[in-house]
């Protein structure tokens, strides 16, 4: 009798816990989801505001209904184009670029948004010299760049689509967070130290500190600096651009001179090769101002090492007007 009883609780004691696993099983993943429900309720608005750069794209078709000259990019065009002179005028303007935006990604811009440049507009292709590469530098940048444009784009026209990341982007973006999901927590923040200008004028020193940066970010470790795939895609644009009835125009950016003096010779010689072969082949314009006297040294006009700040973007928007002659056609 007692092993009878002995072998019916040990019986029960199993049925008690396989019933307490099962219900483990259920309730911690169920936790798990609510948890990340709650969050990412939470986290949508930062998620907003972490691209609002993109958010531009929104206003095609009803601010802007019409684009007459436009340029693409990655942020020598997001920063180096002032169109305040142009619009003031009564030009319907439009900057298609946006950091780290590469020469596939400006393509998948184009033909997204491209129906919005009229007959014979004007378009400037910026040609830095790591458009035939990547800018990002990590895997980590390259799918943060990525994600960005599930929020501007067709399927269609995004490069290597994947329907994971579209669902994150749309529908879950807390699993896409990485270090931004601590704005959650602002107590749990890492303290920020600001460093702040030191009296009014410009410290050279510094300046050449963050022009080596720069270059390092453009240069190092870099197994390639010119991907066929990229040229290939610069290719694209422009057949692009001739098949819509828009002008194509191909251009470098000013540059300070302790971020140009740092690209080598032979660099130079091979850039300088393949952006000739492809003007030679396509017959498009192209303009080059990296050694600008008017810039080189005058860092009142830069923001940093390569990239112009809203003084010198709109001191190089009177340039282009003057010196581009497509452009001087067109505002003539």
């Amino acid at each position: 009798m007692v092993v009878f009883m002995t072998k019916r609780k040990d019986k029960r004691r199993k049925k008690y816990d396989i019933m307490r696993f099962a219900l483990k099983c259920i309730c911690i993943p169920a936790a798990a989801v609510f948890i990340i429900y709650l969050l990412n309720d939470s986290y949508r608005k930062i998620n907003e505001e972490k691209y609002q750069d993109i958010s531009k794209f929104s206003t095609l078709g009803i601010y802007v209904p019409e684009v007459q000259i436009g340029n693409l990019g990655s942020s020598h065009g997001a920063y180096d184009f002032n169109y305040d002179a142009l619009t003031e005028r009564g030009y319907s303007c439009f900057n298609f670029a946006n950091t780290s935006q590469s020469y596939n990604y400006d393509l998948a811009v184009l033909k997204e948004f491209g129906s919005y440049l009229t007959k014979d507009s004007i378009l400037f292709i910026p040609v830095s010299y790591f458009s035939f590469n990547n800018e990002v530098v990590n895997d980590a940048e390259l799918e943060a760049m990525s994600l960005r444009y599930y929020h501007c784009l067709s399927p269609e026209n995004i490069p290597d689509y994947d329907l994971y990341i579209d669902i994150v982007a749309h529908k879950l973006p807390i699993l896409s967070a990485g270090k931004d999901i601590l704005k959650l927590f602002p107590n749990l923040r890492l303290s920020i130290i600001a460093f702040a200008a030191e009296g009014d004028g410009i410290d050279e020193a510094a300046f050449a500190g963050r022009a080596q940066e720069r270059y390092s970010r453009h240069f190092d470790n870099k197994d390639e600096y010119f991907m066929p795939e990229r040229i290939e895609e610069l290719y694209e644009i422009i057949d692009y651009c001739k098949e819509h009835d828009i002008t194509p125009i191909l251009i470098t950016t000013p540059f300070s001179k302790y971020y140009r003096d740092l690209v080598s010779e032979d660099f130079l010689t091979e850039f300088e090769s393949v952006v000739e072969k492809v003007v030679s082949d396509t017959g498009v314009s192209y303009y080059d101002y990296s050694y600008d006297a008017r810039f080189r040294g005058n860092l009142a006009y830069f923001m940093d090492a390569d990239h112009l700040n809203g003084e010198g973007a709109a001191y190089f928007m009177e340039i282009l007007m003057e010196e581009v002659s497509e452009l001087k056609s067109f505002l003539s």
